[in-house]
C-alpha cells in the first residue's frame, strides 16, 4: 500500500533549451497538463503546480489540481518547491513528491514507489533508478549514475552512496579487458545504474534542504541532490517498478513525444 502523498510539478516558463516548455503543445494539448494527469493518476491527495508565470496556470483550467504562482528568480526546483510548499499550506510531516513538469509520461506506479520508499526507508528523501544498459547512457554526462548500498535484509529500497554524471562504479579490469561493453551495449546488467529525476520528501525536510547551503561536490559535479549527501543526510533510492520514458527537454525531445503520443504510447 502506498503512503499518503502530494504531488508538486514545477514548471518554469523560461527553460533555455526549450522556450515557454510548460504550454508547448503535445498531442494538442499544454505539456504541462499531460504531467498533471500523471500526477492525479497516481492517487496523489493534492497536485499543485508551482509555477513563474501565470499562463502556465491558466494552462490548467478543466483539470483537478491546483496551481500557485511562485517567484521567477529561483535558483533551482527545490527552491520553487519550498515556496509552493508554503503556499499550498501543506503541514511539515506531509510527504510531497517532486515529479518534474517535463515528464508526460512518467508512470503512475513510479510515482507511488518513490513516496512508499520514503516512508518505508525513513530517509530524509527518496529517489529511483534504473538498470544502465546502453553505453551511450553510461557515457553521456547529461545522463546521472548512482551507486549505493547493501540493501538492509530483504528491503525493496538502498540507501545511495554517491551520485555523478561520470560511468561509476569504474569496474577498471572490466574497462581495461573491454569487458563491460560492447556493440554499444553494457554486458553487465545491474552492475550500473542510472538516476531517474524523480525526489519524495517530507516537507520539514524540503524547507531544510533549500536553506543548505550549496556543497562542494555539488557545485562541481553540478547535482542539487549531492547537497543532501555532502551535508550527512540519507537518501533511499529503488528499482522503477516500471521504464520512465525519456521527458522533454529540447525541440526533438518534444518531437519524440509527439509521435510517440500518435502510437499510442502512454
Amino acid at each position: 500500500m502506498s503512503p499518503s502523498f502530494v504531488v508538486a510539478i514545477p514548471a518554469r516558463l523560461s527553460a533555455s533549451r526549450l522556450p515557454g516548455k510548460p504550454l508547448r503543445l503535445l498531442g494538442g494539448e499544454p505539456l504541462v497538463r499531460h504531467v498533471a494527469r500523471r500526477a492525479l493518476a497516481a492517487g496523489a491527495d493534492d497536485v499543485v503546480v508551482a509555477a513563474d508565470d501565470a499562463s502556465i496556470l491558466a494552462a490548467l483550467d478543466g483539470i483537478a489540481v491546483r496551481g500557485v504562482l511562485t517567484r521567477s528568480d529561483h535558483a533551482s526546483g527545490t527552491d520553487r518547491l519550498a515556496e509552493c510548499a508554503r503556499l499550498a499550506g501543506w503541514s511539515d510531516d506531509t510527504l510531497v513528491v517532486n515529479l518534474q513538469g517535463d515528464e508526460p509520461f512518467a508512470p503512475a506506479s513510479g510515482i507511488r514507489a518513490v513516496a512508499r520508499t520514503l516512508a518505508d526507508s525513513g530517509a530524509e528523501m527518496a529517489t529511483l533508478a534504473t538498470e544502465v544498459d546502453d553505453a551511450e547512457q553510461l557515457f553521456d554526462p547529461n545522463t546521472v549514475k548512482l551507486v549505493w548500498r547493501d540493501p538492509i535484509g530483504d528491503a525493496q529500497w538502498r540507501d545511495v552512496m554517491y551520485f555523478s554524471r561520470a560511468p561509476i562504479p569504474w569496474h577498471r579490469d572490466a574497462f581495461a579487458q573491454s569487458a563491460l561493453v560492447e556493440g554499444g551495449r553494457v554486458l553487465m546488467p545491474g552492475q550500473c545504474l542510472r538516476h531517474i529525476g524523480i525526489y519524495a520528501y517530507r516537507v520539514g525536510f524540503l524547507q531544510r534542504f533549500a536553506a543548505m547551503p550549496q556543497g562542494r561536490l555539488e557545485q562541481l559535479e553540478s547535482l542539487e541532490q549531492l547537497r543532501v549527501l555532502e551535508a550527512g543526510f540519507r537518501i533511499a533510492a529503488a528499482l522503477a517498478p516500471e521504464t520512465f520514458p525519456p521527458g522533454v527537454d529540447t525541440p526533438e525531445d518534444l518531437a519524440r513525444a509527439e509521435a510517440r503520443l500518435a502510437q499510442g504510447g502512454a
